[in-house]
């Protein structure tokens, strides 16, 4: 279902105290592993180093309403499965997170927005779009599961199964030969 009354567009420093608010009640309103605490923590920690990339940080809104938000960051994979990355390898993008507003969600939205954003994504130089979270909303979008290109979840939560980290080609063929691990921590380390 997409929604031609969605629009996305880069968030600013007038939207980020509606993001916090829109993002902690979708999580603990929607969710069955969160009260939001954690994903507005990774949004601040994503936004305060070197591989936030704000123009790739959109809203969705709809009738002059926020009603989503998603954001893109630059994400290295890890050589090794227990961390160390290479900061200068930054080939992927990580989809993290994704909220549709609580009183929005199950309309169309989600899907929509993200599928806008996914097409201003790919024209990043980039190999991979990576995101951990339900393969059966996320299959819908294109993403695949990520082992099948070598690409490896080291952890995560609520990482119920390896076909929850999923990734997606920007180009065909931009996944040839991928190979690495995903390992959260590289924010704090990198």
């Amino acid at each position: 279902m997409n929604r031609s009354d969605i629009t996305i567009r880069p968030e600013t420093e007038q939207d980020l105290p509606m993001i916090d608010e829109l993002v902690r009640r979708t999580f603990r309103e929607h969710t069955g592993y969160s009260d939001g605490e954690d994903e507005v923590a990774l949004i601040h920690e994503i936004c305060a180093g070197r591989f936030y990339r704000r123009e790739l940080s959109f809203v969705a809104e709809c009738d002059g309403q926020l009603v989503g938000h998603f954001m893109f960051s630059a994400f290295p994979l890890s050589p090794a499965p227990e961390g160390g990355c290479a900061p200068e390898n930054t080939d992927y993008l990580l989809l993290a997170p994704v909220a549709v507003h609580a009183d929005h969600v199950h309309k169309g939205i989600g899907i929509t927005m993200l599928r806008l954003g996914l097409a201003e994504a790919k024209k990043q130089p980039v190999r991979g779009i990576l995101v951990e979270g339900d393969p059966r909303f996320y299959n819908r979008l294109g993403f695949e599961t990520s082992v099948k290109y070598g690409i490896r979840a080291t952890s995560g939560f609520p990482l119920e199964n390896p076909d929850c980290m999923m990734v997606m080609e920007t180009r065909p063929g931009s996944l040839a030969g991928a190979n690495g691990y995903v390992v959260y921590d590289m924010y704090e380390h990198c």
